[in-house]
């Protein structure tokens, strides 16, 4: 077989090519043509589409990205923003901390373990190539409904591939969330995260700079596995009867990995390292690309030199392939052989590929013949850009008319006490302890806060204390009934969260779900839900400092809800004054933050109860969002409250269930007057929380809270041990939550129907 090179390209310029089978569209095609000159080699074709993929390329979406950026409040945290391979936010003390969050969906449904596992690990990666210190995993995933038989396909391999490899890296998993709902049947959401630390003066950035610099591949050796796989298996709707667009998902290695960190990290310590570039989607066609593009001059590389684990493969599945735990990066020639000495050490295969050139080109050569020549801009960063139709779904405006209002409430103390069991014991709102039991969660001793706490936390510096607080969140019920409101609530929720762990909110990262941007009505969620979020970080001071887009979540016509997950980071300066859900000392205060309406659309009583998703989800009030953050951060770090839970899916009495569960106390609660029992204890009301003050801190809180005109209303007391009714036999003799007037519900119970539920269905 003759082997395609530029020259034979330009001498066979009506020979058939494979694009349509490769993801491009004709006209697509028709621009590599143009851009080049000429038809392209099967290598440079192989390039272009997997970089010009929904994927890689964001062409749908970045008509709608370019608002976190216009939009952007002034901070002052942040030193890197969107554009490098993740955002770096300064949290004091010379200390810069790295996070992102990506999608591994698609691979995920495929196969689960490898899909999952993989995912970790490139998340991992991008951190590390920015120079810092990988420290935690959260991971947030949406399955199908918890009954079907392909959930407990899915489920179970997911969680073995999040725990099998970020334990085996030895990261503490800090948290994330499990969301059951039909819409994900056949496309699962696999969100990971990962945050890392660094000093000020270790970022590094993924750039190609300095003619005769030497361009380094180490890592792993280049397999078949993979080939095209997340850049174009996440590129397409899934089709049953059309199996090529499933590719072969990559296959993880957590001990390279975990090599190829700490091989990684003294390379920067000995100042080795120009430029560097992590390998995930499109693998080598990515790296090369984006180096050579970022860099002040083009790049030349000798595929033939690439270290391989397969070697029948050809140059195109070469740049194609997405084998895992490989960098590439660029050292000047004078350090290359210390760069090679300390892959060595590490047992981490190195090879020089290519250098940097003063030219303008990216060429690429196998056994001497030129198969690649291409300006690598065009590439990685000028690919095609799509005004996508959009238009708001008829359907729509019938979907908020339907009002949860309508629908039948308890009659009384006795079906009120019913419902609380049902939303505590649902798979949504159960114990999540069947999956977080499987991750290691404080591996490596920094874990301050993990789940089931609002947000993780983790210590950065011993000897202050100083700390970092993550979390991450997303309606996608909310989002359905209104995108641009759904992804402010997302924001809010995870902004919240951390907040209440004491932490000041900083900054954000995003992973934006949606279906096919061909269906008119997923790209108005996803316009919608862009400038949702967008506006909401302006007002809130929280910049979007990266993240991911993931599309065509779609199997046929039916697309999940849309789901923007939105993750938050805050930094708190000394994690001895965080503060936990749990209640932990009888007699203190419980005091309602915030305001509790009528706001039952999309919550979590009507699908648990009714089955229904309809209205309008609750009312976004970002003003008095960020005043409940200013409020639980002074309180923590004043030490007037012992503990504090957002109000989110399952309201106030879902909120204290889980806090008098985490800490094994009981609480009476009081109905305030004038309002519905039911509507006190099930109302979504966003901009709330619950916290427990010591009485002789009541006064002082308060007083904060007057004077800061935020509504504090003090609804019960912490009240009742659960050990001290364990024995006995009967559970009414235990800790209970009691609302005064309605009903009394033993702990025990509680906690049976909230703890089995997973271990039932999923075994």
């Amino acid at each position: 077989m003759t082997l395609d090179t530029t020259k034979h390209a330009e001498q066979t310029p009506d020979a058939e090519l494979p694009w349509a089978e490769l993801g491009l569209k004709e006209d697509e095609y028709a621009r590599v043509r143009e851009i080049l000159g000429r038809r392209p080699t099967g290598a440079e074709l192989a390039m272009y589409s997997v970089m010009w993929s929904e994927h890689c390329s964001y062409k749908s979406s970045k008509v709608h990205l370019k608002q976190f950026g216009e939009k952007a409040p002034e901070s002052d945290a942040l030193l890197v923003g969107i554009g490098e391979q993740a955002g770096v936010v300064d949290v004091g003390q010379g200390y810069a901390v790295t996070f992102k969050i990506e999608s591994h969906n698609h691979p995920s449904y495929v196969e689960p373990y490898q899909g999952a596992a993989t995912g970790i690990g490139g998340i991992v990666r991008d951190i590390i190539a920015m120079g810092a210190r990988p420290v935690a995993v959260l991971d947030p995933l949406r399955l199908g409904a918890p009954d079907h038989p392909d959930t407990k396909r899915v489920l179970p391999g997911v969680v073995a591939g999040i725990g099998g490899y970020g334990n085996c890296l030895g990261l503490p998993n800090i948290g994330g969330e499990v969301v059951f709902d039909a819409c994900y049947q056949g496309n699962p959401l696999v969100n990971a995260l990962c945050v890392g630390v660094m000093k000020h003066e270790d970022i590094h950035l993924a750039k190609a700079a300095g003619a005769g610099n030497k361009v380094i591949l180490y890592g792993a050796r280049t397999g078949g596995d993979g080939i095209g796989g997340a850049s174009l298996l996440a590129s397409e709707t899934f089709d049953t009867s059309k199996p090529s667009k499933r590719p072969a998902v990559q296959v993880g290695d957590p001990f390279q990995e975990k090599l190829l960190i700490e091989c990684t990290l003294e390379l920067f310590r000995e100042g080795l390292v120009t430029g560097i570039q992590d390998l995930g989607a499109a693998g080598l066609s990515c790296a090369t690309s984006e180096l050579a593009s970022n860099g002040s001059g083009g790049m030349r590389v000798e595929l033939d030199t690439v270290p391989l684990r397969d070697s029948s493969l050809s140059p195109e599945e070469i740049l194609m392939s997405e084998s895992q735990e490989r960098m590439c990066a660029v050292a000047e020639p004078e350090k290359v052989d210390r760069f090679l000495e300390i892959c060595e050490k590490w047992d981490v295969i190195a090879t020089v590929i290519g250098e940097v050139t003063d030219g303008e080109r990216l060429e690429i050569y196998w056994h001497g013949e030129q198969i690649v020549d291409v300006p690598p801009r065009t590439v990685a960063h000028e690919g095609p850009v799509y005004q996508r139709p959009y238009a708001r779904p008829g359907w729509l405006d019938a979907l908020q008319a339907d009002d949860p209002a309508a629908l039948a409430r308890p009659a009384d103390g006795d079906a009120l006490r019913e419902q609380v069991l049902r939303v505590a014991g649902h798979p949504n709102q159960a114990s999540k302890s069947w999956v977080t039991d499987q991750y290691d969660r404080y591996v490596l001793g920094d874990t301050v806060l993990a789940q089931p706490e609002d947000g993780g936390m983790i210590r950065i510096d011993e000897e202050s204390g100083l700390g970092v607080a993550l979390a991450t969140d997303g309606n996608g019920r909310y989002a359905k009934l209104d995108p641009y409101a759904g992804a402010q609530l997302a924001l809010a929720e995870s902004y919240r969260n951390v907040a209440a762990t004491g932490a000041r909110p900083l900054a954000v990262t995003d992973c934006l779900n949606f279906g096919s941007p061909e269906d008119p009505a997923a790209m108005w969620q996803f316009a919608e839900a862009c400038r949702g979020l967008a506006d909401a970080c302006r007002t809130l001071g929280t910049p979007v400092t990266g993240g991911n887009v993931s599309l065509y979540n779609q199997t046929g016509d039916l697309a999940i809800h849309p789901t923007p997950v939105v993750g938050v980071l805050g930094v708190i300066d000394d994690v001895a004054r965080r503060t936990p859900m749990a209640f932990r000392e009888e007699g203190q205060l419980l005091y309602l933050l915030g305001d509790t309406r009528e706001e039952f659309g999309g919550s979590a009583w009507s699908q648990v109860v009714h089955g229904h998703l309809g209205g309008r989800p609750p009312a976004v009030d970002l003003e008095r969002e960020r005043l409940l953050a200013e409020i639980l951060v002074s309180a923590s770090r004043d030490g007037m409250v012992d503990a504090a839970h957002d109000l989110s899916d399952g309201g106030l009495i879902q909120a204290v269930t889980e806090s008098c569960l985490r800490g094994g106390k009981g609480a009476r609660l009081v109905v305030p007057d004038g309002l519905d029992p039911f509507v006190f204890l099930f109302s979504e009301s966003q901009g709330r929380a619950v916290v427990a003050v010591p009485r002789s801190e009541e006064v002082r809180f308060t007083d904060m809270c007057r004077a800061r005109d935020l509504p504090a209303a003090r609804i019960g007391v912490v009240d009742g041990d659960e050990a001290a009714g364990a024995g006995t036999g009967d559970a009414a003799d235990g800790a209970a939550i009691e609302v005064q007037g309605c009903f009394r519900l033993p702990l025990a119970e509680l906690r049976a129907a909230h703890e089995r539920t997973l271990p039932e269905l999923f075994g």
